[in-house]
């Protein structure tokens, strides 16, 4: 029988988490997107993503066998905020996350970084490179977002399912390898 391991795609409205999941996924992806209305006006900023016409009002869910021995689930986070209430629930039982960040709005990142730091649940960054969006460095990235020296910073583009691949792949060695330094206790 495969061990399963769940994994969280999470970040800020429009950083292209639906996308990561849909680029990533062997399975066609579950999605909970809805059609952006009237009724989010002055709800939800849409600066930056204003040709943005869905939006993620619970989950995306792929998966990815790595071997016979190992399969990932992944699953997608809202990013607006006022369904960051189903974040704690989408949290319970994740190895780890992956956080998107866009440049042209990387403050919106803050909040999944706290929410990960709080939990102890281990994290990346993972900068979605759109286009025309500001470059900058992971040096530069992790010094705007305040991260700890060991937090992994890399950069992606998630619709390109070899990009989204690699930023997988990050994430499981950056996890064997926090579980390979960290002492067990009896």
């Amino acid at each position: 029988m495969a061990a399963s391991v769940k994994i969280l795609i999470a970040g800020g409205f429009g950083v292209g988490k639906t996308t990561m999941v849909g680029a990533i996924s062997e399975i066609a992806p579950l999605r909970t997107e809805e059609l952006i209305t009237e009724v989010s006006t002055g709800v939800d900023d849409l600066s930056g993503v204003e040709q943005k016409h869905t939006t993620t009002v619970a989950l995306d869910f792929g998966r990815i066998t790595i071997d016979r021995d190992l399969v990932l689930y992944l699953f997608g986070t809202p990013g607006q905020d006022r369904f960051w209430f189903l974040w704690d629930e989408l949290c319970r039982g994740a190895l780890g996350a992956i956080v998107l960040a866009d440049t042209r709005r990387l403050s919106n990142s803050f909040a999944a970084v706290d929410f990960f730091e709080r939990r102890g649940l281990p994290f990346l960054i993972a900068v979605n490179c759109f286009d025309g969006a500001p470059r900058y460095t992971v040096d530069e990235v992790r010094d705007a977002l305040d991260l700890d020296p060991n937090t992994p910073v890399i950069l992606c583009d998630a619709r390109d399912r070899p990009s989204a691949k690699a930023v997988l792949t990050h994430l499981v060695e950056y996890l064997i390898d926090r579980a390979a330094r960290t002492p067990v206790t009896t």
